[in-house]
């Protein structure tokens, strides 16, 4: 924008709107904005430094080029009945005609005509896409316009695609005027006014407002310009209907109207990437309240498992400490009927009183702990393999949502990732429950718990099972209930020595079962709570890349939503301080 038009104030404004374009763009780079938005917004920034740019649009046959070239009252663009452009096209002011092919995509053509030195006009291929590849052209410049041009054609107003078209313009927020060419086909001026009342319906509903309407003929604008009769110039000319539309485009070159435009147009971009990326957030939102669900499900199927393997746990082993406190009682007991001196030639025979120690004493313990440990693994095996299958029924349902979300649709970077984790897990945990062995399990965490009995310092490293290492630990403890001395002392001295050996029998007996007792029921809490661990730490190694993902998701459009709220404020009050500025 030439600066000589611009107040001082205005100045000022032109440069604060910049500034704050460049820090909404900024902000936009750290929220994941799509490249070609953030090209686009930065292309509307520096238009700020450019002449006024109109741009004609339309589909190919509606008389695009002849349009232009009737409004610049020369034959400056290729004319013809085929899609004769094959690019955008720029048409600028030079001190001398010249086309510059830039690339086979872009073209400039300077010409020397008074009209271009206030605008620069911008000639697109057709939006019917007879080219696809075309559109995308015209797509990627109107976000660049001041003022669009939609020119359609009398023999076929205002078809789907043009309507098409119309909305992606007005997603940008541009000023849009209808040129009706070819107006001089139609036959009288009801037909021309029923073709302009539909046009205008269907462009009102778009658009939501009614659009400035122009009914033109190039063809017989360019007769007037051959024309060697200034009558018959003059009359064509008219006819045309080029005049008012010249008139229109030139009023609207004026100071005020062309800042409003050229200081709008920077804005409707940016407003319309934050639309975009508005819908985006909220189209991801909604993708991710199932994956939230099936997150907060798991998180508290893991947590429900991880408290009831904790709660379940001190009660069953419990159970094994009742076992033993029965056996320490049946030892006392033991002691007090057998060491007493009317059985003195029993405690003479050590034989006998281990046979009747192991029977009334030791009885089916070491069993009865083996079935009670046994028990417990079965629980963890079983507890391990329920919530196995109950992750895997969450998994299941999530993927199921997510195939049919997918389906005929593409998948972006992000939604490729969202793939990946939920097959990456429902695979892990449908071959966990599919191969799970019971058997094995159990055999394993029971091998585990009998290596960590046996390590215990009070059993004898040699035994075998866990039966054997409960055995050999209670034997170990009553060693003293024979050979207490000599028989010969015992029949001089059992009055006295008795008595005294069964109490030293006994408070033996008891402290070697507390620490029996303390050491396997250590052993076994510490192993349990180990493979508990374990096997919720599986768990979680399961679905854990999933949950973190979701999370981060989460977090990602919290951010988001926050960033395009602020973006937002700024907007609005540099728009609000654009109309100010403008109209001083």
């Amino acid at each position: 924008m030439r600066q000589s038009m611009l107040t001082d104030e205005q100045a000022r404004f032109l440069r604060e709107e910049k500034e704050t374009l460049s820090e909404i763009r900024l902000a936009l780079t750290e929220i994941d904005v799509p490249r070609e938005a953030l090209t686009t917004l930065q292309d509307a920034i520096l238009q700020l430094d450019e002449l006024f740019l109109l741009v004609v649009v339309g589909e190919f046959n509606a008389g695009k080029s002849a349009l232009v070239n009737a409004l610049l009252r020369q034959r400056v663009l290729p004319e013809g009945a085929t899609p004769t452009t094959s690019r955008v096209t720029l048409v600028k002011w030079g001190e001398q005609a010249a086309e510059q092919v830039v690339d086979e995509n872009f073209s400039i053509f300077t010409y020397p005509l008074p009209l271009l030195k206030e605008l620069n006009i911008v000639d697109t291929p057709g939006t019917n896409a007879v080219i696809r590849y075309h559109e995308r052209l015209t797509d990627e410049f109107v976000p660049r316009s001041d003022l669009i041009l939609f020119t359609t054609s009398a023999d076929h107003p205002l078809t789907e695609s043009e309507r098409q078209f119309l909305e992606r313009i007005l997603a940008w927020g541009k000023k849009v005027v209808f040129a009706l060419n070819k107006s001089d086909i139609i036959e009288d001026e009801a037909a021309l006014k029923e073709v302009r009342s539909f046009v205008l319906k269907h462009a009102t509903k778009v658009l939501g407002d009614i659009p400035e309407f122009f009914a033109v003929s190039a063809r017989l604008a360019q007769r007037a310009l051959a024309d060697p009769d200034p009558e018959g110039r003059q009359r064509l000319r008219v006819a045309s209907g080029l005049d008012a539309l010249e008139q229109y485009i030139t009023s609207t070159l004026d100071d005020t109207t062309r800042l409003q435009l050229k200081f709008n147009n920077p804005l409707g971009v940016a407003d319309n990437i934050l639309t975009q990326i508005t819908k985006s957030t909220q189209a991801q939102t909604e993708d991710l309240k199932e994956d939230l669900k099936t997150a907060a499900s798991l998180d508290s199927t893991i947590a429900d498992y991880e408290r009831d393997l904790k709660n379940e746990l001190g009660p069953r082993l419990a159970e094994v400490e009742n076992i033993l406190h029965r056996l320490e009682q049946r030892g006392l007991d033991f002691f007090d009927t057998t060491m007493r001196l009317t059985n003195i030639q029993e405690l003479m025979r050590g034989d006998k009183v281990w046979a009747e120690f192991e029977k009334n004493v030791l009885t089916d313990v070491p069993k009865q702990i083996e079935d009670q440990v046994q028990r417990l693994i079965d629980w963890l095996v079983q507890k391990d393999l329920q919530e196995w299958q109950r992750v895997m029924t969450y998994v299941q349902r999530r993927r199921a949502l997510h195939t049919e979300h997918i389906v005929g649709e593409g998948i972006e970077p992000r939604e490729a990732r969202r793939r990946e984790l939920i097959d990456s897990m429902g695979r892990t945990v449908q071959r966990i429950v599919d191969t799970y062995d019971r058997d094995q399990e159990a055999s394993q965490l029971a091998a585990h718990v009998e290596t960590a009995v046996a390590q215990t310092a009070l059993l004898e490293v040699g035994a075998v099972g866990l039966g054997a290492l409960v055995t050999a630990a209670v034997l170990s403890s009553s060693l003293d209930i024979t050979g207490i001395v000599a028989a010969g002392t015992l029949a001089i001295l059992g009055f006295f020595v008795i008595p005294y050996k069964r109490k030293q029998a006994k408070d033996s007996f008891k402290e070697k079962m507390i620490t029996l007792r303390e050491n396997l029921l250590d052993t076994l809490t510490t192993q349990f709570t180990r493979e508990s661990q374990n096997a919720v730490a599986r768990l979680k190694e399961g679905v854990t890349p999933y949950i973190r993902y979701v999370h981060g998701e989460r977090d990602r459009i919290d951010r988001t939503e926050t960033t395009l709220a602020k973006l937002r404020q700024r907007l609005s009050a540099l728009r609000a301080r654009s109309q100010v500025v403008v109209e001083k």
